[in-house]
């Protein structure tokens, strides 16, 4: 016996809707069923989990410095993947951008003026996009697997930033900390409202970027393109488009936008350059996209909620004591259910017996003839 997922002739659009809440539902019903299996109250946790982050100004703050790079990231995420390019190595780009766009305040400190943060912006999105244009071109040049290829890149950003903040960048005056100098106050992410809490302009460049990104899918011929290309390669060759520049132009995209959110954290929420300022964002931005149905404009709302993940995760430990890898779970959990909910939406499950298998000629000969 096998299991088929069978395409539904029609798809309900009442569930098309309603399928990222149900998913929310499930998740909320799972990781309750979760914190009771580690002994813990499951409504507790669930409150600490989505309710006790949201009661102060400042929470709201952190939400939205947690939420920044998972919208920045997701938004790029969205244009590859409607293009049918599975960039999964944001997390690099992420990371390359955040180490560029940190050249000007580490290595020339004495440059101090209103330039310095914008060349630092521009560079952080120069270096992700260069570093997402290398899966790009080991596709078109080679028809490698991008997925491999962008996800192998992680380790190698990963690795380099390591060597670089523990050898050549590291503070002479950090006490052998791996970290780089403190950030120039030129160099350093203006705060959205000094009063109230951190959160910076990073969040400012996300919202602005989920708006130009949707205004480009759905108002422009370059997102009709994209659209075409990812649902029907062959059409979109007989209407004229190029399968490689598209590549290139979603893997650029992706990653200048990963290369962004990586400076702006970096400048905005650290003030330096650490090992440790990578938390996964690049890998939970797979999530927040598909969260969101690949909708730039879905996907600030659904950034939100996985930030709040974050927050609550934290709130969860202190409070009741759990891993950070159950943060994790629960984050695993949301993208499995958003993923079922979507296929069981435009498929149906068809479990089909194996036939009978029919006697050879030479048996069936046998057999009659024993039996005459």
């Amino acid at each position: 016996m096998r299991i088929e997922l069978v395409r539904r002739p029609q798809t309900s659009a009442l569930f098309s809707i309603l399928s990222p809440f149900l998913a929310l539902v499930l998740t909320l019903i799972a990781g309750a069923i979760l914190f009771a299996i580690l002994g813990k109250n499951p409504l507790t946790a669930l409150y600490y989990y989505f309710i006790d982050p949201l009661r102060e100004v400042w929470s709201l703050h952190e939400l939205a410095v947690k939420a920044a790079p998972l919208i920045l990231i997701a938004v790029g995420l969205s244009v590859c993947y409607l293009s049918n390019n599975w960039n999964i190595g944001a997390e690099g780009q992420f990371i390359i951008g955040a180490i560029t766009g940190s050249i000007l305040p580490v290595m020339f400190p004495t440059f101090q003026n209103f330039l310095v943060l914008p060349l630092m912006m521009l560079m952080g999105i120069a270096g992700g996009a260069a570093y997402g244009a290398i899966p790009a071109w080991l596709k078109v040049r080679f028809n490698t697997n991008e997925i491999l290829t962008s996800l192998m890149l992680v380790y190698v950003a990963q690795l380099f930033l390591d060597w670089l903040i523990r050898g050549p960048w590291r503070n002479p005056k950090g006490f052998n900390f791996p970290e780089t100098v403190t950030f120039h106050d030129w160099a350093v992410l203006p705060a959205i409202s000094y009063e109230s809490g951190r959160a910076h302009w990073g969040f400012i460049f996300a919202l602005v970027a989920a708006v130009v990104v949707w205004f480009m899918l759905s108002r422009t011929l370059k997102g009709f393109e994209v659209k075409v290309l990812g649902q029907s390669p062959r059409a979109g060759r007989f209407a004229g488009f190029s399968r490689g520049r598209m590549v290139f132009f979603a893997f650029l995209v992706s990653g200048g936008l990963a290369g962004l959110a990586g400076i702006a954290e970096v400048s905005g929420a650290i003030g330096q350059l650490r090992p440790s300022f990578t938390t996964g964002y690049g890998f939970t931005a797979i999530i927040v996209a598909f969260l969101g149905r690949l909708n730039p404009l879905g996907i600030v709302a659904s950034g939100l909620i996985l930030a709040l993940t974050y927050l609550g995760g934290e709130a969860a430990q202190i409070s009741l004591g759990v891993s950070d890898k159950v943060v994790r779970a629960f984050q695993g959990m949301i993208l499995f259910f958003v993923l079922a909910c979507d296929t069981l939406i435009h498929y149906r499950v068809r479990l089909v017996r194996p036939a009978p298998k029919e006697p050879a000629p030479a048996a069936a000969a046998e057999a009659s003839h024993g039996n005459a």
